[in-house]
């Protein structure tokens, strides 16, 4: 064979290896784009002092396209000097869930960070935060979410054995700045992006498509998030960020 054959042969064999490279670094982003957003939740208090570069770390990701970032404040610590100007006691047993569920921990703490509903670590530390969720697994949706209005439909897909949540989400996208006056953070303002307001069970799912009519909010400068659930806790099969 001429050099010339050989040579038209390995630019061939080149071109067939770039072109799968490029296949797969398309997939690669379709997929990551089916799967977004990956769900960040703190669990914190004003009344912690460890907590404040949680909540700051957390902040930097409202705006990411790829995550969906929700601050829920507990209660446990609102006996100790300052009570949490947006706890409520249905976000503790939230983090309860987690622990009894998909982490098995026998308890709970603040700050704690849950991606996912998957894993579990403290957000104190930017760069741990972000490799958490630079390693959260890629997968497409356990079903397709859709909202219009105050319809949304869950489509056809694969819900676990025994079925799934479907949890409505309302949170605001503000900063709100609050002052401290007592407990360990007294005389500090910490300010809070994506607090929870309202967390609210919509129903089953079960692998069929379904409907649900959301109910009305009390507050119109809210967001919205739909979140598909494994039961008590389990890892996060869908979401949506409105």
């Amino acid at each position: 064979m001429s050099s010339y054959g050989q040579s038209a042969r390995t630019c061939g064999a080149w071109l067939s290896v770039l072109g799968a490279i490029a296949l797969s670094i398309i997939a690669a982003h379709a997929a990551a784009d089916a799967r977004q957003p990956i769900v960040v939740e703190l669990f914190q208090s004003q009344g912690c002092s460890s907590c404040p570069p949680a909540i700051l770390n957390v902040n930097a990701l409202a705006d990411r396209t790829d995550v969906l970032a929700l601050d829920f404040a507990v209660t446990y610590w609102d006996n100790l000097g300052w009570k949490d100007t947006f706890a409520s006691p249905q976000f503790t047993a939230r983090q309860w869930d987690y622990a009894r569920g998909v982490l098995r921990a026998k308890n709970v703490y603040t700050p704690q960070v849950v991606i996912d509903g998957r894993n579990a670590l403290v957000g104190t530390d930017a760069a741990e935060l972000e490799r958490a969720i630079a390693r959260t697994p890629v997968a497409p949706p356990a079903a397709a979410l859709s909202l219009s209005g105050l319809s949304l439909a869950v489509g056809e897909g694969n819900a676990p054995d025994d079925g799934a949540d479907v949890w409505l989400v309302r949170y605001d996208p503000h900063t709100l700045q609050v002052d401290i006056i007592r407990g360990e953070n007294g005389g500090r303002t910490l300010a809070h992006r994506n607090i929870v307001k309202e967390l609210t069970r919509l129903g089953d799912w079960t692998g069929a498509a379904t409907r649900f009519t959301l109910p009305p909010g009390s507050d119109s400068g809210l967001q919205i998030a739909i979140l598909v659930q494994g039961k008590h806790g389990g890892p996060i099969l869908a979401a949506l960020k409105a």
